[in-house]
């Protein structure tokens, strides 16, 4: 079956790239998911466009890595929550959470899957995430939890 991927999967490729998988793989995971799209003629003209989106959100070569990893290393980003009196949050702080407040401390935008985070942040205080700028640059970002 010949899909095009319209988001990045492990092992297989990144957006836009035209790719020939098993068609229970591509039925039953890819599409019903909205990784993928069927691969038609017309379709063609999308790859293009997906390509081109694709060319402007990616971090050009290494250095403009670091660049950016100097960047949110030096940002301290303030996330509120709701929380008891214990301290303890109701729910937790997720990757897109993360994300977004980077966005608004004034850091680049961020994709919520390039947030790794260690273990659920459930309580206020201060934590650490991982940012995966490039695959060889990993940041990390200082997060301080505050009740709201």
């Amino acid at each position: 079956m010949k899909l095009i991927l319209t988001q990045d999967v492990s092992g297989l490729g990144a957006p836009g790239d035209v790719v020939e998988v098993k068609d229970g793989y591509g039925r039953n995971f890819l599409l019903p998911r909205g990784f993928a799209i069927s691969w038609t003629r017309g379709g063609e003209k999308q790859v293009t466009q997906i390509k081109r989106a694709r060319k402007v959100r990616e971090v050009r070569d290494l250095s403009h890595a670091n660049e950016i990893k100097q960047a949110l290393e030096a940002l301290t980003i303030t996330l509120p929550a709701r929380a008891g009196e214990a301290g303890r949050l109701f729910g937790s702080v997720t990757n897109a959470d993360v994300a977004d407040a980077v966005r608004a401390a004034g850091g680049p935008i961020l994709d919520k899957r390039a947030v790794v985070l260690a273990a659920p942040i459930k309580t206020v205080g201060k934590h650490s995430a991982k940012v995966q700028v490039h695959p060889d640059v990993t940041a990390t970002v200082t997060l301080v939890v505050v009740a709201s």
